[in-house]
């Protein structure tokens, strides 16, 4: 993880999942906020590329707009598409829209 800011935020964790993060902490030598900082961002990126995907199923956003709101380029989007087996759906409309989107950037 990138160096930031931090901020502290309490939460309540079954007694198991607080064992593991000690667990882990120990093996990696870091400390429990580290261990616990690292699995949010997992998370939290494994979030946005199933919303990503959720939006781009459902026909809401193109390919490169579902690849920028998972944070991975387009073409990370579209091979997680081929090995999830789920058809590239991409209209002449949707080519039009992604190329004045890319123009500007």
């Amino acid at each position: 993880m990138a160096n930031r800011t931090m901020q502290v935020v309490a939460a309540r964790l079954p007694k198991a999942i607080a064992r593991e993060i000690e667990r882990i902490a120990a093996e990696e030598k870091l400390d429990k906020s580290s261990v616990i900082a690292r699995a949010v961002d997992l998370y939290i990126k494994q979030w946005k590329f199933d919303e990503a995907l959720r939006r781009y199923e459902n026909g809401k956003i193109t390919a490169l707009k579902a690849a920028t709101l998972a944070g991975v380029s387009i073409w990370e989007f579209l091979e997680q598409l081929e090995s999830r087996k789920i058809l590239v759906h991409y209209s002449s409309e949707d080519f039009i829209e992604d190329f004045e989107a890319a123009r500007t950037e």
